[in-house]
């Protein structure tokens, strides 16, 4: 009978449980594109990265500046007697630095590695072709841009031959990498390759390392891989006490977890955030079943003198309040379905992430049992309240 009514009455459950279902299936999503973006480099790849093993959002930041992994570092590395069951050492630097050619600047991010960088992150040619050891070796200002560093610097032209400049610094193109996503770590489309022996010299000005890759012969291998590392590296530093390591090791696995474990507990603290609008609901849905059983007085005086029970009467109003919370929940899961759906395919269309769909099925559960609950602790109140009046005084409520 009072249709607009119920409908504000559940608006807040429905917010509520849109807004949960969203939070839950953005975050399996996000955390299946970082995971995703992780596995690109392979399972069997160590990560080297200086500076302490970071605890804490101020202990992270740190980490970055430290220029603890030297060349020596990188050379006794890559022995086959210091680490037997490496594949392949594959050194890493990387800053932000204005590239110009002519007139047009753009501001990019210059990576300098070996040639095995190509195959570590998957790398597509589009123009040209990639850097060699040769000239790795030979310190050569060679570099591979991104898609979008062609577009900003050159429009529609070939920059094969020619040159950018960093500084007073030129480098010139040998290649153009593939588009693709920005779903990455590291926006390729922004960036510019060249040998990492260059770039050290001729743009960072460095003579130390961001971060060294080591491919181990096998999955089963890296045990035996992280062990060595740690033991030249402990060597190479004068490092007794393993408290004290200026370094520390990240495998596959190990940055998965750590990204899950972030991923769930932004879910979980963004739910929480979310939930709030259902609390905010249940009191909306408490106060119109204490308007309601105000309205019905003599109806339930009525049902009571036919022989109606005081749990009659709260099962009446308690199962009301339920199916008003209910019916909330289902329209907050089809709301949740279709903003994410939505969320999802903006971010796909329009931000050129790899943002896959998921219907997060504990959304679902959560959000109707959430609901349900809802129902019955804030309904309970004005059930009892209509469950104990007199039959006699309601009879006579005008």
């Amino acid at each position: 009978m009072h249709k607009n009514r119920s409908f504000l009455t559940i608006l807040g459950i429905v917010i509520g449980i849109t807004a949960i279902m969203a939070v839950m299936s953005i975050g399996q999503s996000a955390q299946e594109l970082i995971v995703g973006q992780i596995q690109r480099f392979g399972p069997a790849n160590v990560f080297v990265v200086p500076g302490r093993q970071p605890n804490g959002p101020n202990s992270a930041a740190g980490t970055i500046l430290n220029d603890s992994l030297k060349e020596k570092d990188f050379k006794d590395l890559q022995k086959k007697e210091n680490v037997p069951e490496a594949k392949a050492v594959v050194p890493y630097v990387f800053g932000y630095a204005a590239a110009s050619f002519g007139s047009e600047i753009y501001d990019v991010m210059v990576i300098g590695s070996s040639e095995y960088v190509q195959k570590n992150f998957d790398l597509k040619v589009a123009e040209g072709r990639f850097f060699d050891v040769f000239e790795t070796d030979q310190k050569a200002r060679v570099a591979v841009i991104g898609n979008k560093v062609k577009e900003e610097l050159f429009g529609s032209a070939n920059p094969i031959g020619e040159k950018i400049k960093f500084k007073d610094q030129k480098f010139q193109i040998i290649g153009v990498l593939a588009a693709e996503g920005q779903g990455s770590f590291i926006d390729f489309n922004k960036a510019v390759i060249a040998p990492y022996t260059a770039v050290q010299q001729n743009v960072l000005g460095i003579k130390y390392f961001n971060r060294i890759i080591v491919e181990a012969e096998s999955v089963e291998a890296l045990p035996g891989v992280v062990r060595d590392i740690k033991t030249l590296l402990r060597n190479n530093h004068n490092i007794d006490d393993p408290e004290k390591d200026d370094f520390f090791i990240q495998t596959q696995e190990s940055i998965a977890d750590s990204v899950k474990t972030v991923t769930n507990i932004l879910t979980v603290l963004l739910t929480a955030v979310a939930a709030i609008s259902l609390i905010v609901g249940g009191v909306g849905i408490m106060n119109i079943m204490l308007v309601s059983v105000t309205e019905r007085t003599r109806e339930i005086g009525l049902r009571k003198a036919l022989g109606a029970t005081n749990g009659n009467i709260l099962t009446q109003f308690l199962f009301e309040a339920v199916f008003l919370t209910a019916i909330g929940g289902v329209f907050g899961v089809i709301g949740g379905t279709l903003l994410t759906y939505l969320l999802a395919y903006v971010a796909n269309k329009f931000a050129g992430l790899n943002f896959s769909y998921i219907f997060s099925v504990s959304g679902a559960i959560w959000g109707i049992a959430v609901s349900f609950v809802i129902g019955l602790v804030f309904g309970i109140f004005p059930a009892r309240k209509a469950a104990k009046k007199s039959p006699i005084e309601s009879l006579r409520f005008e």
